[in-house]
């Protein structure tokens, strides 16, 4: 069966919702799309069932219209374990942490059927691992690795619902597969190339994980002090992840562990022959940009060569330049869209009526730990990552004991993901080989 034919999308976030409305209008495909049974999905599927099964996208500014519209999605599954019929297609929307979790839930049939799955937003070696699970299943099946998500979509109205609001599109992507230039990376390349994004096709899917952006500035954003005791512990005030201290995180410590951890990458990608990045260049041309007038071109293509202390200023200059939207019109009053409002979220109860951990930093643990794996497999040296992992596994150890005697998730402790490395390392190079 050929690809984009009967697409089914596996996640109930904004993404999806964001995906499920270009794919729709796009590629005229049939649209399905699944989720796990939750507090926050059952409003999403209630808002679904009350409007006739549609998704409604709107865009912050005026230059990001193509992406906004509206859709009727074909089928819907309140459950993965309830998804039935043939899809040649599945589009993975879920946290790169849960991939495997959500696969698995999925009926065998289902699997044998699917010629074509996407990974939209992966880390470091999600490509390697979902190929192994799927060869169970045949070995002509092809997986696509996107670099990261095409923007920065959020619900509408701050609460899950059937309408996104979709604030900044990224102007260039990576894109990688088990198939290398296949038919089905170009018909993903095209469709991006009629919404004004830019895709680069790379030779391997973890080369096009390489580029994304969450791996560089996750770790330093959220695995420090102040971050922590505001996800872990009750605070009088809201704090903000892209906010300068003490409204949030930033400050001239956090740049400079954000670039000793870029480093350590670098020699991590030096060790598997893939090309390293220009940070500064990464973050203004293929993420968020900003206007010339913060950060002058020059700076900006020579920032791997500048000394270690003018690359910090150049990226606080960035994070503080992007503490608005840049390119919002301002209202009456002289504000420009509040571009760095990203709240740190605190810890939750869950469905299961589970204490749990939010997105961030249990996504961005689970990247580090399996950068750490490939780092050691590769035995490169990793201070920075090893440090970033031993601050979030203290600061979590603390935080299971304050909360002794309650029901916690299992994100609540010290993990290995020993299954997953195994995966991924598995025919990767080692410096003998």
């Amino acid at each position: 069966m050929k690809a984009f034919k009967r697409v089914l999308l596996l996640g109930t976030g904004p993404v999806a919702v964001q995906l499920a409305v270009i794919i729709k209008r796009h590629l005229t495909c049939q649209i399905g799309i699944a989720g796990r049974k939750s507090v926050r999905s059952d409003a999403f599927f209630d808002a679904l069932t009350d409007q006739q099964q549609c998704l409604y996208v709107a865009t912050q500014n005026s230059k990001d219209d193509n992406l906004a519209g509206d859709c009727r999605v074909d089928e819907v599954f309140t459950d993965y374990e309830t998804v039935k019929g043939e899809w040649d297609t599945l589009i993975l929307t879920v946290t790169t942490d849960a991939y495997l979790d959500v696969l698995k839930q999925l009926d065998k049939t289902v699997l044998k059927a699917v010629t074509c799955i996407v990974l939209i937003s992966p880390t470091f070696g999600s490509n390697r691992l979902v190929a192994t699970y799927m060869r169970a299943f045949g070995d002509t099946r092809e997986v696509i690795s996107f670099s990261t998500y095409l923007g920065d979509t959020r619900w509408r109205d701050a609460t899950p619902s059937n309408r996104v609001l979709t604030t900044a599109v990224k102007h260039n992507l990576y894109i990688g597969s088990t198939h290398g230039e296949s038919e089905n990376v170009n018909t993903l390349c095209d469709l991006y190339d009629t919404l004004g994004v830019n895709v680069n096709v790379m030779a391997s899917p973890i080369e096009a994980e390489s580029r994304n952006i969450s791996l560089y500035v996750h770790p330093p954003l959220v695995m420090n002090d102040f971050s922590l005791r505001h996800i872990f512990e009750k605070q009088e005030t809201k704090t903000y992840v892209y906010k300068m201290y003490p409204e949030g995180p930033i400050t001239y410590a956090l740049i400079r562990h954000m670039l000793a951890h870029w480093k350590e990458i670098m020699t991590i990608l030096k060790a598997l022959n893939i090309a390293g990045i220009n940070l500064l260049k990464f973050m203004t041309e293929d993420n968020y940009p900003v206007r010339p007038e913060s950060l002058p071109r020059e700076e900006i293509e020579n920032f791997n060569q500048l000394a270690p202390i003018h690359q910090e200023y150049l990226v606080y200059i960035r994070y503080t330049s992007l503490l608005i939207d840049p390119f919002s019109k301002p209202d009456s009053t002289g504000r420009y869209f509040d571009f760095s409002a990203v709240p740190i979220r605190h810890v939750f109860v869950n469905s299961e009526g589970l204490l749990d951990i939010p997105r961030m930093p249990k996504e961005d643990y689970y990247r580090l730990k399996i950068i750490q794996g490939i780092a050691h497999h590769l035995q490169v040296k990793s201070d920075t990552i090893d440090h970033f992992i031993q601050t979030y596994e203290d600061a979590l150890r603390k935080a299971a004991q304050s909360h002794q005697g309650e029901p916690l998730s299992d994100a609540f402790t010290v993990q290995t993901f020993h299954e997953d490395i195994a995966m991924i390392i598995s025919h990767l190079k080692t410096p003998t080989s």
